[in-house]
Formats: C-alpha cells, structure tokens, sequence
C-alpha cells in the first residue's frame, strides 16, 4: 500500500516539473519576441531607445516637423542676387531716367543718383522745383569725375584716342557717347557751377500762382 502511494506522488511530481518547464519555456519565448519587437522600434527612431509607444512613434515619423513645414531653404552654392541702386525718390520727377541706360548700368552696379549728384534733399522736397540738385556738371566737369571710376588706363582704347589726346573735336564729353543723361525738355535752368537759377517758366506749385 505504502510503495503504492509512493508511485502515485512520484507520478504527481513528474508531471508537476513537466508542467514548470514549459511554462517556463513560454515564458522565455514571450520574452525574446518582446525583445525583438522593442528593437526594432529603436531603429524606427533613428536608433535611440525603443519607444513604448511604436504606433504613435511610426505616425510621427511620416509627419512634417511643425516648424520647418513650409521652410525652403536656397542651395548654397546659388549666387545672391546684386543689389540695385535705389533711385525711385529721384523718379517721382526724373520719370525719363528709369529708362536712360546711362542710369540703369550704374544703377544694376549699385551706384544711384545721389553718388554724382549727393542727396540733393532740398532740390527732392521743393515743388516748385527752383532748388537746384547739391551738385550738377558743367562740360569741363563731366570727364574728370567719370575717370575718377573708370581709370584711363582700364579704358584706353581706340574709340578714346581723340579724347585722351585732345584732338577731338565733336564727341569731346563721356556723355556725349555714353547714355542720353540729359533732359531734353528744361522748365528751369541753373548756372551749373554756381547754382544760381538762370530760367524758369514761373509756374508754382505751392503757390496761389499754381495751374487751375
């Protein structure tokens, strides 16, 4: 009877320690899958730790950062735009210059009116237009201050010849072959030297005398 007992523990046991091994081998099995699957939500991120949350963190990386959503960067390497003089203030009257090649080749050079006339600040704000500009040119001014940018020896060329010698007889200014910089219609004139208002038509535009 005893021995009988004996076995059936025995057989009780046996299957007790069959039933904890394969638990436990389920258990291990859980544990390298979980293991797996929080691995490969490391590498997802970009490599860093695995994320207890890989379905927001998969939806997250299809989405375009806040900040940079409608950021376009230029390339590096693209060439920035020169800057162009502006002489929009000088155009509200001067309107034949915005055309005037003279004025737009120095102007794309970001060299405006002010650089050979200065500011000019009285003769802009005058309506009635009898302030002359701060500087103008007479003839024998012109060559000179156009060769203090333009050296003779960068423009020594036979076109010039006649005018570096002095032999020229027409074309003797820079202006008389270089752009159309001078108005062909004058309601005032000045004595380009002195400044001193030589011929005016009399209109006003701040006046009581100002055209109906």
């Amino acid at each position: 009877m005893t021995n009988q007992i004996e076995l059936t523990i025995a057989a009780g046991l046996h299957r007790v320690g069959i039933v904890r091994l394969l638990l436990y081998l389920l258990l291990m099995s859980a544990a390298m899958v979980s293991t797996v699957l929080f691995a490969g939500c490391g590498r997802k991120n970009g490599g860093g730790k695995p994320s207890l949350h890989p379905t927001l963190t998969t939806q997250a990386n299809h989405e375009e950062p806040l900040l940079l959503e409608n950021f376009n960067p230029q390339p590096a390497t693209e060439p920035q735009e020169a800057a162009i003089a502006d002489n929009s203030q000088c155009y509200v009257c001067h309107v034949n210059f915005s055309r005037e090649k003279l004025t737009l080749v120095h102007a794309h050079a970001d060299i405006g009116c002010e650089k050979c006339h200065a500011l000019s600040e009285a003769h802009c704000s005058d309506e009635d237009n009898v302030t002359p500009p701060d500087i103008m040119y007479p003839p024998e001014k012109i060559n000179p201050f156009c060769l203090r940018c333009h050296a003779q020896d960068k423009i020594d060329i036979k076109p010039h010849a006649a005018l570096f010698a002095g032999t020229a007889t027409e074309k003797k200014y820079c202006t008389d072959c270089h752009g159309k910089h001078r108005l062909a219609h004058r309601t005032r004139t000045w004595d380009k030297t002195t400044g001193q208002l030589l011929t005016d038509d009399k209109v006003r535009m701040m006046t009581e005398n100002r055209p109906k």
